[in-house]
């Protein structure tokens, strides 16, 4: 029976607004509309949204789940089999960080004394198997575009654009002390998305504020933003974010 959105929504535990959006942005087109004008979400539908809450789960951004979903390649059992796989690897993992935790709490009280790799058990933000097999099964064409035209433009290049990057993270970092959302903030944000979208791939607003994220989530570009000046990260994320959204 088909499911209007507030049911859809109900049923798979998100928002309203979240199923708004991802008809918006093409990821979960409903297959029918009522005579009032109604979403209306079929048997079909709902399959769709399940994957993309299992992708969601294991960490793959918007625009990548549904270039995963929408390749002729793409084949629901495996990638079913693969999710499990992956939330499988993902609790175990969980676990020992719990006990990593549970240490920690007992080496602060002096019941136990911690060596430096006890210390780091659990955790491995270095690369997501997960989307790298995704990317072996389904294809992803955009990023090895976008890698071939880095390859193509050569080392000078290459330094020309980080020169570039350097001078427009620098002319954000002058505007910190103003809201994220202020015309000045958003200009020049403008003008990062629009170098981005000249390097051989289009951020979608999608991936544009799943950049932004990355700033602040991953520890290793957070200290090199906050080069910049303290706190440049979030504002940055703040501020792509807010555009992204205005773009949406």
């Amino acid at each position: 029976m088909p499911r209007k959105v507030k049911e859809a929504a109900d049923l798979a535990g998100v928002s309203v607004r979240t199923l708004h959006h991802y008809d918006r942005i093409g990821l979960l087109v409903p297959a029918a509309v009522s005579e009032a004008g109604y979403r209306l979400y079929g048997e079909e539908d709902l399959d769709r949204l399940q994957q993309i809450l299992f992708f969601r789960e294991l960490g793959f951004p918007l625009e990548k789940i549904k270039e995963i979903l929408d390749s002729p390649s793409f084949d629901r059992k495996e990638a079913l089999e693969l999710q499990q796989k992956a939330l499988i690897e993902k609790r175990e993992r969980l676990g020992r960080m719990i006990g990593t935790i549970d240490k920690t709490i007992q080496s602060l009280k002096g019941e136990i004394k911690m060596n430096e790799q006890e210390k780091f058990d659990g955790f491995d933000f270095s690369k997501n198997p997960y989307e790298e097999e995704a990317r072996k099964r389904w294809g992803d064409e955009p990023v090895d575009r976008q890698n071939e035209n880095l390859q193509k433009i050569g080392k000078g290049g290459r330094e020309e654009l980080g020169r570039e990057m350097d001078i427009q993270f620098r002319k954000l970092a002058s505007l910190m002390q103003l809201p994220p959302d202020s015309e000045e903030v958003q200009q020049a944000v403008a003008q990062w998305h629009d170098m981005l979208n000249g390097m051989g791939y289009t951020y979608s607003p999608e991936a544009f504020k799943g950049l932004g994220q990355l700033y602040i989530q991953d520890e290793r570009f957070t200290e090199t933003m906050d080069g910049y000046g303290e706190g440049f990260a979030r504002f940055m994320a703040d501020a792509m974010e807010i555009r992204a959204d205005r773009l949406s």
